[in-house]
């Protein structure tokens, strides 16, 4: 009797152990909660997105496989998000500090009616790069293996191969480590 007693508190522990490692449980927020995780891929693991394309918050067309031979940097964001809020200026110093060095940023705006509040959450963080308008979160299966549904904010950098070669699960840390991390990608390096 005392084994199953020890047995079943063992496993009651590991549960709980288990449960508290989720860094990624978004609760009912919607988003990731903390810090971004960074992953680097390496050269061999890295595969290419599935097809990204749609209407931008302004109505005009883009396509991800435009940007062929570019490193892209792709933030998915929601107005909603106040993670996503704290991150925009990071993203936006990010981007004006590689668009010399042909770096391309692009957003998906995601969980929000209409681009409206996208729009307006571009004009407050004076966001320079576009935004496509996925109300649906669609976009973010073309990163199935590499993104959920739930990872609002998540950056994804993309080499030049257009192989997805690292990711941020949650709030980019600052501009800097944004910088560094696209910078090693553009130059090749191994993770």
């Amino acid at each position: 009797m005392p084994t199953k007693i020890g047995l079943l508190l063992a496993a009651l522990l590991l549960g709980a152990v288990v449960t508290g490692c989720d860094k990624a449980d978004t609760g009912d927020k919607g988003y990731i909660d903390g810090t971004g995780i960074i992953t680097r891929l390496a050269v061999d693991d890295r595969k290419k997105p599935g097809q990204v394309s749609g209407e931008t918050l302004d109505g005009k067309k883009l396509d991800l496989s435009s940007y062929a031979g570019k490193v892209v940097v792709l933030n998915v964001w929601g107005s909603w998000c106040p993670p996503c809020r704290k991150e925009a200026p990071m993203l936006e110093s990010a981007s004006r500090q590689l668009a010399k060095d042909g770096v391309v940023f692009v957003g998906v705006n995601t969980k929000d009616s209409s681009p409206d509040p996208g729009l307006a959450f571009e004009r407050r963080f004076d966001i320079s790069y576009d935004s496509l308008f996925d109300p649906a979160g669609r976009s973010l299966l073309a990163f199935y293996g590499i993104l959920t549904p739930s990872s609002i904010p998540s950056t994804v950098v993309i080499d030049q191969q257009g192989r997805v070669a690292a990711r941020i699960l949650g709030e980019v840390p600052s501009a800097t480590t944004l910088v560094d991390l696209v910078r090693d990608v553009q130059n090749g390096a191994q993770s």
